[in-house]
């Protein structure tokens, strides 16, 4: 890319040409490692919109996401696969983040995140292993690696799991990135899942922060994420306490806090026939189950 005058010089007279003909001009340009437009910045001061056509190298999916926009909203998201024939549009891209499965296993939660405006279902999959030698082991793909670190301190120190001897490994499903807040409860479940071998309802979706005192904290867009949680055939939804009424046919479990919701898994196979016998018993706090303590 040329310097700042051939950038000005070169886009106002296709910008020009542009508006005399009436037709639409699409300008292509190089990106740095960052995800920034290479080059001088006054290119992008000169255009209209600005879209950013991204995706996981190892994923057919890809998304556009708006990062300038003179006429309209910044927070919407374009989703696309990469077919033999070309890039087709996904109307609906929920359900390229989920393993499809007959039934639960132990270590999956399902957890709805906010791309833009855009409501995603996403799967959290966790697997803890015996120590081969040496440190534990932590991989993590597709989660924030210090959150996870986070979390699972506070299941260490506010639930009495201890995990942080044992191998981790964090995963999502699809090449799906979850950096919002709001599926950290959705990872805390997942690892008392598969540390107790105790599997959570396929019908059930988990959104929630959790916090380091062990707290669960109310997220943004609340509502439109119960809502396609409701439209994706989901019965069942873990939330933090006080998040307003959920939509029909859906039912809001409330938790205030990390050991509140973990009593919730350990109500699973009390009150549901389960398939895989308990590796290990949740040695759960009593004092923190909060007034009113559903069932699934």
């Amino acid at each position: 890319m040329g310097g700042v005058t051939q950038v000005k010089a070169v886009t106002s007279g296709l910008t020009a040409a542009a508006k005399r003909t009436g037709v639409a001009l699409l300008l292509v340009g190089h990106v740095t490692k960052d995800g920034a437009i290479a080059g001088p910045r006054s290119l992008e001061h000169l255009v209209d919109v600005v879209l950013h056509f991204d995706g996981d190298r190892n994923s057919a999916l890809r998304m556009v996401r708006c990062v300038k926009n003179r006429f309209g909203t910044t927070d919407e998201v374009g989703c696309f696969l990469l077919q033999d024939k070309g890039i087709e549009g996904v109307n609906d891209p929920s359900g390229l983040f989920l393993d499809q499965r007959p039934e639960p296993v132990p270590g999956t939660a399902i957890t709805v995140t906010l791309d833009g405006k855009r409501p995603l279902i996403g799967e959290v999959q966790a697997l803890l292993a015996r120590p081969s030698g040496g440190s534990p082991r932590r991989a993590v793909s597709g989660i924030d690696h210090a959150r996870a670190a986070m979390i699972t301190a506070v299941l260490e120190t506010h639930a009495r799991l201890p995990i942080s001897v044992t191998d981790i490994f964090l995963s999502t499903v699809g090449g799906m990135r979850l950096t919002d807040p709001s599926s950290d409860l959705a990872v805390a479940m997942a690892l008392a899942s598969a540390y107790a071998n105790l599997p959570l309802p396929s019908t059930a979706v988990i959104i929630g922060e959790v916090g380091l005192a062990g707290d669960l904290r109310r997220v943004a867009g609340m509502e439109r994420r119960l809502a396609e949680a409701a439209r994706q055939g989901f019965t069942t939804a873990l939330i933090p306490a006080g998040c307003g009424a959920a939509p029909q046919g859906l039912r809001a479990l409330e938790a205030p806090s990390i050991v509140a919701a973990l009593h919730h898994l350990v109500d699973v196979t009390k009150h549901r026939r389960a398939t895989l016998t308990p590796l290990h018993q949740l040695d759960l706090p009593r004092g923190d189950v909060g007034a009113e303590h559903n069932k699934w």
